[in-house]
C-alpha cells in the first residue's frame, strides 16, 4: 500500500487533501492477514505532513494578524489626510456649515501629530498640506502615491489580507480535523492488530490443549 493511497482525491478549496476515515480496518488492510506496519507508517507520514502544513499556516496566520492592523491604521490615516485635503479644496462650499469664527480659524492651522520612531519613542511633527504620501511596500521599497491612489491600494491590500486570513483560519480548522481523523485511524489499526494477535495467541493455546 503506497503512501499516496492514504489521502483521498477530495481536497479543500486550497488543495489540502482530505483524510479518509477507516470504517472497516480488515477490509482496508485487505483481509484478516493484512500487514499493519506499512499502513501505520503511511499514517504517520500523513500526520507529519499535516502537522508541517499546520505549522506553516499557523505562522502565516500570525503574520496576517500582525499585518492587518497596520494596514488598517495606515488606511485610516491616509483617508483622514484625503478628507483634510478635500475640506481645503472645497473650503468655499463649507463656509456656510461652519458654526463660528473659531472653527474657521482652526481649519487654517497646520495639522500637528505624533509619529512613531520605535516601540517606545514618538516625535511631534506638523504636516504640510499635500496630496502625496509615501508607502512602504516591503523589501526596503517605498513609493509615492497620490492620496486617492494610496487609499485604493490600501483598501485592496486590506481586502486581500482579510480574505487570506479567513482562508488560512478555514485551512487550519480543516487540517486539525484531518489530523484527528488520521490519529483515530492509527489507533483503530493498532487496536485491530492487538486484538488479532490476542485472538491468534488464544487460538494457538487452545490447539495445544
Amino acid at each position: 500500500m503506497s503512501a499516496k493511497s492514504v489521502f483521498q482525491e477530495e481536497k479543500n478549496p486550497r488543495g489540502i487533501p482530505k483524510a479518509p476515515f477507516i470504517a472497516n480496518v480488515e477490509e482496508y488492510l485487505g483481509g484478516p492477514d493484512g500487514v499493519v506496519e506499512t499502513p501505520l507508517k503511511n499514517f504517520q507520514d500523513a500526520i507529519a505532513k499535516y502537522r508541517y502544513m499546520d505549522a506553516n499556516l499557523t505562522q502565516r496566520r500570525k503574520g496576517l494578524e500582525d499585518k492587518i492592523p497596520d494596514i488598517r491604521k495606515t488606511l485610516h490615516m491616509v483617508e483622514f489626510l484625503q478628507e483634510k485635503r478635500e475640506d481645503k479644496d472645497n473650503n468655499d462650499d463649507l463656509v456656510d456649515d461652519l458654526s463660528d469664527d473659531e472653527n474657521s480659524d482652526n481649519t487654517k492651522k497646520p495639522l500637528t501629530t505624533t509619529f512613531e520612531l520605535n516601540d517606545t519613542l514618538f516625535a511631534e511633527a506638523e504636516l504640510e498640506d499635500t496630496d502625496t504620501v509615501y508607502l512602504w511596500l516591503g523589501a526596503n521599497v517605498m513609493l509615492s502615491y497620490k492620496l486617492s491612489e494610496a487609499v485604493s491600494l490600501l483598501r485592496s491590500k486590506l481586502d486581500l489580507a482579510e480574505a487570506s486570513l479567513k482562508a488560512t483560519i478555514e485551512d487550519l480548522e480543516f487540517l486539525r480535523e484531518q489530523l484527528t481523523v488520521m490519529e483515530v485511524n492509527t489507533a483503530r489499526v493498532y487496536n485491530w492488530d492487538v486484538k488479532r494477535r490476542r485472538e491468534r495467541r488464544l487460538a494457538g493455546e487452545a490447539n495445544e490443549k
